[in-house]
């Protein structure tokens, strides 16, 4: 029999979901586990242990052969996607030493010594001292060697989610270049550990042997141990190929291979990504991030919090449509939908800022989320659409700053996420752009994704451009209405482009009044 199938596993930030997807990338199959993401023991706090991730894992996949017809020894190989920046403590047995620290945690460590000597020097030159001291605040090991001293020094190897799920699945502390994304003396350009005299081993101190052994995309990282065999149902000595972070992953299998296309992603953190074999810095210092593709690079705006907005307003404002929508036996979005319908483009001038997380510097990190323009009109309609539009602004700007430069101007877009099953949100999305916008033919991109980097890993598809042709295609198109296009434009220009501007000394002040911070 041969093996036409591959498997892969993503672990993302709601659920796992455990896919068989065949050379063609159909969805052959898929089990979802639905999760906790986090638990919160002190306000700001993600943390989650990591058995947790790995029973769900399991659990996901014993669900999926319960359903599929596919034989095992059909499939060739496995791949692993997961959610980005959650960091786990493991000693030398690969026992987990405290609670994973999820993406969305926001502990920090202010105060930390500046980086020094000649680097210290060109960063305040360059004005990007606040940039680094930023970086130094929020990496999660100077935390840990701040408040857990004795924990950090037990521990054996510092791995991000991908790298303690592939310890599970092949019993060694390897991970994929493609997930390297947070706060780690990693080299974006290089595609490596950063050099010893990298200003990256200062601002973030670590000994280089808790890192994992790094294999780039498409390489084999292991293969599956007895005991993981046992656990998951996959079957034993299976190859694990290397893929890369749940985002990246969206962008090959959503067929953004090119820099001329726009790869937006409306998740829990909403992105604007485009594919490059040049290392470009789209804001100076802070890199673009490894591509699912080996040897590329990974160009992200990201509006951390992004979708979130969607799910804040739902439960705060959408308990009508959720009642409804489970009387009628439908998904909430459709009423959503519906809700904002009536509603014209551009809100009747309600417009909405989303940056209701800060950023490293673009916005900065005093920024907060904003609505200008509240009258009498408006309801609950018009503050939905006004944010599905503000996300959309935001990207926009995003998009003008990576071909600013890149020099490369964006000329398609595709959208994956949860948000991309919104009509209303697409329709937006293409009449903000004023560029023809589609859905990949398939939700699970990310999945897609991984799959099309087992594909090429193990020669099934000779290479990445003729496997994203073979196994992604286009869903859903939706095209930009030049009237309405022109409004957006008008709004976009004059009024959203100039808000921040204008609101940043009224942000700084927040920050240092008494009570008017978090």
């Amino acid at each position: 029999m041969g093996q036409d199938y591959l498997l892969t596993i993503d672990n993302g930030t709601q659920s796992v979901r455990a896919m068989i997807f065949d050379l063609r990338g159909q969805l052959v199959e898929k089990a979802r586990l639905t999760i906790t993401p986090y638990t919160s023991p002190r306000p700001g706090w993600a943390e989650q242990d990591p058995d947790y991730f790995w029973e769900a894992l399991c659990r996901a996949c014993q669900q999926l052969w319960t359903q599929t017809s596919i034989p095992r020894e059909a499939i060739a190989g496995v791949a692993l996607t997961t959610q980005r920046a959650t960091m786990i403590n493991v000693d030398r047995a690969g026992r987990p030493l405290r609670p994973a620290i999820v993406w969305p945690d926001q502990r920090r460590t202010p105060g930390l010594p500046p980086v020094g000597g000649a680097w210290g020097l060109l960063f305040r030159l360059l004005r990007m001292h606040e940039t680094v001291a930023y970086v130094q605040a929020e990496a999660e090991s100077n935390w840990l060697r701040q408040h857990q001293r004795d924990l950090w020094d037990q521990t054996h190897k510092y791995l991000f989610l991908s790298g303690y799920l592939t310890y599970r699945l092949t019993g060694r502390f390897v991970d994929s270049v493609g997930c390297q994304v947070g706060y780690v003396p990693f080299d974006y350009k290089s595609l490596t550990w950063a050099r010893s005299w990298d200003w990256k081993w200062r601002a973030v101190p670590m000994d280089p042997a808790v890192l994992p052994e790094l294999v780039p995309p498409t390489g084999v990282l292991g293969q599956i141990t007895p005991e993981a065999a046992a656990a998951t149902g996959i079957p034993a000595g299976m190859p694990v190929i290397a893929a890369a972070a749940d985002k990246a992953c969206e962008i090959i299998g959503s067929g953004c291979l090119e820099p001329h296309i726009g790869c937006l992603s409306y998740g829990t953190t909403a992105t604007i990504n485009t594919t490059h074999r040049r290392y470009i810095e789209v804001i100076p210092l802070i890199p673009p991030y490894p591509s699912a593709v080996p040897g590329a690079y990974s160009l992200e705006i990201q509006i951390y919090r992004g979708y979130w907005l969607v799910s804040w307003f739902k439960e705060e404002f959408g308990l009508q449509e959720i009642l409804m929508a489970e009387e009628r036996g439908i998904e909430p979005e459709s009423l959503f939908d519906s809700l904002i319908t009536p509603i014209p483009a551009g809100s009747d001038g309600l417009v909405l800022q989303p940056y209701w997380s800060p950023g490293i510097k673009v916005p900065g990190p005093e920024a907060r989320g904003s609505m200008i323009g509240f009258t009498d009109v408006h309801t609950r309609g018009h503050v939905y659409r006004a944010i599905l539009e503000g996300l959309a602004y935001a990207l926009r700007e995003g998009k003008e700053r990576t071909e600013k430069r890149s020099h490369v101007r964006v000329t398609e877009l595709r959208v994956s996420g949860g948000g991309s099953q919104s009509d209303a949100a697409m329709q937006i999305t293409a009449d903000i752009f004023g560029l023809p916008t589609a859905r990949p033919h398939t939700y699970e991109t990310s999945g897609l994704g991984a799959a099309i980097d087992a594909a090429v890993g193990l020669g099934l598809h000779s290479d990445f451009d003729t496997a994203v042709r073979e196994m992604t295609r286009i869903g859903d198109v939706f095209q930009p209405d030049a009237e309405t296009h022109a409004r957006y434009d008008e709004l976009y220009q004059r009024v959203y482009r100039r808000m921040y501007g204008r609101l940043q000394p009224l942000y700084e002040a927040l920050r240092v009044i008494p009570g008017a911070h978090p």
